[in-house]
C-alpha cells in the first residue's frame, strides 16, 4: 500500500477566467485595439475606393449599381418563396397535429383507460378473493395443525 497522500483535484477556474482566455492565452487590450483600428481603416479604404470610382469611372459604378439592384432583387424572390414555401410546411404541420396526432392521443387516452378499468376489475374480482381464499385456505392449515400436529411428522410414525 502506498502512504501517499492523494493528489488534490485542481478547481475550476472562474467565469472571468474563462471568459478572459483565448487558445490558452489571455485576451490583450492591445489585441482588441490593433483589430479594432484595423477595422476601422480598411472601412475607410473602401469608402475612399468607391467615391474615386465614382469620380474617375462613373459608367463603371453605374453598371456594377444596376448588378448590385439585380442582385438584391432576386434575392428578395428568392427569400419569398422560401417563406412560401416554409409556410406551406408550416400548414402541413398543423393539419397533421390536428388530424393525425390528435386522434392517436384521444385513442390512446381511451386505451388508458381501458386499461386502468380493467386493473381495477382484475383487482376486485380476481386478486381480493383470491387472496381471501388463500388467508382461509392458510388459516384452515393452522388450525388443523394445532389440533392434529404437523402432518409431515405423523406421517413418518404412520411408517414405523
Amino acid at each position: 500500500m502506498s502512504t501517499e497522500a492523494p493528489i488534490a483535484p485542481r478547481p475550476a477556474p472562474s467565469v472571468t477566467e474563462r471568459e478572459q482566455t483565448n487558445n490558452g492565452g489571455p485576451v490583450k487590450t492591445w489585441q482588441v485595439v490593433v483589430g479594432v483600428v484595423i477595422g476601422i481603416a480598411l472601412l475607410a479604404l473602401l469608402v475612399w475606393f468607391i467615391l474615386w470610382a465614382a469620380n474617375n469611372h462613373p459608367a463603371a459604378v453605374e453598371a456594377i449599381r444596376d448588378i448590385a439592384i439585380i442582385a438584391l432583387a432576386l434575392q428578395a424572390c428568392l427569400f419569398g418563396l422560401i417563406l412560401v414555401i416554409m409556410l406551406i410546411m408550416l400548414v402541413r404541420l398543423v393539419n397533421m397535429l390536428e388530424f393525425e396526432i390528435k386522434p392517436i392521443l384521444e385513442k390512446t387516452n381511451e386505451t388508458v383507460g381501458m386499461v386502468r378499468g380493467t386493473t381495477t376489475f382484475v383487482g376486485q374480482n380476481v386478486v381480493r378473493p383470491v387472496t381471501k381464499a388463500t388467508a382461509y385456505v392458510a388459516g384452515v392449515r393452522k388450525g388443523l395443525q394445532v389440533l392434529f400436529g404437523d402432518p409431515r411428522r405423523n406421517l413418518d410414525r404412520l411408517d414405523e
